[in-house]
């Protein structure tokens, strides 16, 4: 059993990180600021309420307890905010994450798996993405990933603090026990949308563009199990334990589904029409963006245990069917379990 530090666990992806990390029988001990987290998301495991930009929280914490591995989640992940509001994600995503790095090296803890994303490529050049595509973000949130990458590869060659970058392509999905799911606020990705204009809970759908070339004029992206995602983190820590280098692996199916195929494949598995309407292109959207993850599945062992389409939407029906009036975060957080004075 190894003791963990992640960092954003009450996120949508660290949450579910943090329950496969517990049912593997390691000691993790989750810290966030719950600025888009949410305490009750987390099934176990220790919480400090906290920010990774506080080097005093930093220190303080890693003095405290003795880790074997960080994971690293806390990123705002809206890339229409990151447009109109740059300088928010470049704080957050890139100033408060070279404090941790900093506070890492000099605690001598590590390694570190870092959340990246496959908005670190740009406008893709080739039908699969594969690592070695070209790096050309078309948006603040997509170059903040991009400059941490490159923070983490000059900590890991100047400091040895060797780390593993996870560029997820679409996360989706939710625990098959429907304990926990995806839930943000506001709410921005497709699947949840849909679902939530398939029960009523919101207006119709908006579809952003009908004259892409795709076979039916919808953006095609790659989906992938957020419990996948999640196994893939500890598959990268364990390579680094046993003296894995730095490097980055992207985290897809390698299969692309349309906006329209999404929602027929909503209407199958659940008998619910999604309501939709049609919208102008949205700016930076590519029509095809899909995943080689050869790498990962090659060198971390890697294979999506959810990889279709149908048992990803299903999962995720199953969590909104649940919680039909959770639709925002609500106005006063409960009590944390710990939390360090500023």
């Amino acid at each position: 059993m190894s003791k963990l530090l992640v960092v954003g666990g009450c996120g949508y992806i660290g949450s579910h990180t943090v329950k496969y990390l517990l049912y593997k029988g390691h000691d993790v001990v989750v810290l966030d600021n719950l600025s888009t987290g949410f305490k009750e998301s987390l099934l176990g495991g220790a919480l400090i309420i906290g920010n990774c930009g506080n080097r005093k929280h930093l220190d303080r914490l890693l003095a405290t307890h003795s880790f074997d591995g960080v994971l690293h989640f806390a990123s705002l992940i809206q890339v229409g905010e990151s447009v109109v509001n740059p300088g928010k994600y470049y704080l957050n995503n890139v100033v408060n994450t070279l404090t941790l790095l900093q506070a890492l090296k000099d605690h001598q803890v590590g390694p570190l798996v870092f959340s990246s994303t496959a908005a670190v490529y740009g406008e893709p050049q080739t039908p699969l993405l594969s690592e070695d595509h070209p790096q050309k973000p078309l948006n603040p949130y997509g170059m903040s990933k991009l400059m941490v990458e490159h923070m983490l590869k000059d900590f890991s060659h100047a400091y040895g603090l060797r780390s593993v970058a996870l560029r997820y392509f679409n996360a989706s999905g939710a625990d098959p026990l429907t304990r926990i799911g995806e839930r943000h606020a506001p709410e921005t990705h497709l699947i949840p949308l849909a679902l939530q204009a398939a029960l009523g809970l919101r207006g119709p759908l908006s579809v952003y563009g009908r004259d892409y070339a795709t076979p039916d004029g919808t953006c095609i992206r790659d989906y992938i199990h957020v419990d996948d995602l999640a196994e893939a983190h500890l598959l990268a820590l364990e390579y680094l334990w046993q003296g894995g280098e730095t490097a980055a692996f992207n985290l897809g199916n390698g299969d692309g589904f349309s906006v329209q195929q999404v929602l027929d494949t909503i209407e199958g598995v659940t008998g619910y029409a999604v309501p939709f309407e049609n919208a102008p292109r949205r700016s930076g959207d590519p029509a095809r963006l899909v995943a080689d993850a050869q790498l990962a599945k090659q060198t971390l062992g890697w294979a999506p245990r959810y990889a279709t389409l149908p048992t990803i939407i299903k999962h995720a029906w199953q969590w909104e069917a649940k919680r039909p009036s959770v639709l925002s975060r609500p106005t006063k957080l409960s009590q944390p379990t710990k939390h360090y004075a500023a």
